[in-house]
Order: structure tokens, then sequence, then C-alpha cells
């Protein structure tokens, strides 16, 4: 993940520089192991996995439409004579962010890693703005689909109560928020984002190093609801809904 996040940035800030921020916030790495990483072959396993993902998708996409789960595609690749451990099936499409559709299951979109830096809650359910990019609320749902399960993340300006950036995907990783975000960003622009309160639920896409960084570039401050209540995020919803 270190690695994937210097790549984002290299170009911006250099190599160096970067290592340096992250030694001075207890993220141990030097240049040299980065640059050591990059010229470093793929182990046996990655080039499998490489492979493996491939025929993955395929089956998921193609012949399951998104709706195969890992135990369907399991099968169907059996069938196909792979022979692949159906752990393996479920270590990468786990990893891949892809899922099957679920009869009578709820589908949880927020995972929070336990890991991240969490920000303090500076909204108190207060949904209120005085005017507009004072306060961004950000979710995102999911809907089943002839097609598959498709999850959209949204950002919505709570002055207006205007959606300002969104994205729609088959899977919900960080690109997926991050999408949304970026094209908020892009609608405002020339707008100055400096103090912007951006309040979300506590799921790892939005505690990630990248999503984080580009709410500093932005000047936006990060903030996270409560958990283990219904107040949380749903207030999203509601302001989206009654639009």
């Amino acid at each position: 993940m270190v690695v994937v996040f210097i790549d984002d940035h290299r170009d911006r800030f250099g190599v160096e520089p970067i290592c340096r921020v992250l030694r001075s916030h207890g993220v141990a790495i030097a240049p040299s192991t980065y640059y050591a990483a990059k010229s470093r072959p793929l182990s046996a396993r990655a080039r499998s996995d490489e492979a493996w993902m491939v025929e993955i998708r395929r089956v998921h996409f193609e012949v399951g439409r998104g709706l195969y789960g890992v135990r369907k595609v399991w099968h169907q690749l059996r069938r196909e004579g792979h022979d692949v451990a159906r752990c393996t099936v479920e270590r990468l499409m786990r990893t891949e962010g892809l899922q099957g559709a679920r009869r009578g299951r709820k589908v949880i979109t927020t995972r929070p890693d336990h890991s991240a830096v969490r920000p303090a809650d500076l909204v108190k359910r207060d949904f209120t703005a005085t005017a507009p990019n004072r306060l961004w609320v950000v979710d995102f749902t999911y809907v089943a689909t002839w097609a598959g399960m498709a999850y959209t993340a949204f950002v919505t300006d709570v002055f207006s109560r205007r959606i300002v950036g969104w994205r729609t995907a088959a899977s919900m990783p960080t690109e997926l928020p991050l999408d949304a975000l970026e094209m908020a960003i892009w609608t405002r622009d020339g707008h100055s984002l400096d103090g912007l309160v951006h309040h979300s639920d506590a799921g790892s896409q939005y505690t990630s190093i990248r999503y984080a960084e580009r709410l500093t570039d932005a000047g936006a401050v990060a903030s996270i609801g409560t958990v283990g209540d219904s107040y949380d995020c749903d207030d999203a919803g509601v302001l989206v809904r009654s639009a």
C-alpha cells in the first residue's frame, strides 16, 4: 500500500520527500526500499494471482453477469478444468472487491479499518450550512441489477442539498468514493474549499491514505460520525431523498 501511495504522488513531490514525510508520521520506509520494491521481479505467487484474477474477472462478469459469488465462480472454474483452490478464489475476489448477489442478506458497505487514524466528529448531527462548500456529506449505497450489484458513491453539499459528485461501479474499492470526490472538486472548480468539513462514516475507503491525502490537497477537513447507532451517515440519504 505504501508503494502504491508513493507511485500516485511521486511525479508531484518526488520519492525522497515523500519518504521523509512518511517517516515523520511513523511509516518507516527509505527511498532505497521503495526502489528495491519497484525493481524486484514478481514472485511466483504474484504471477499466479495475476493469471487467476484474469479468469476470475471473466467468470464473474461475463459468465455470471456480476451475480456469481465465491462458490459459483470456483465451481465454474473447476468445470472448465482449472485446478484452483476455493480459498484462492475467495482471497482474490475479496482483494478485488468482487462479490455476488445475495438473496435476503444485507450488503455491508461500511467496513472500518481499525488500524487507520479516525478524525473527530465535527458535525455532531447538525446537518446545516450557512453557505455552499461549508459542509459536504458523503456516503455510498447499492442496488441489485440484472447485470449484478451496482454501488454508487455520492457527495452532497448540505447547503443546497445538491449532489455535487457521484460515481457508480460494480465493486466498492477506495477508487469509488475517491472518483466521486474528484468530481465534486471539479464541479466546484474556482471556489475555495479551504475549511470545508467533509463528513463521512467510518468506512475504510474514507479513512484510506489516498483519500485523506486528496482531502488535504483540496483544503478540506475530515469528519467522521459516530459508530453503533442509526445516526451516523444515514442523514446523507435523507438529504438526497428530500432534495
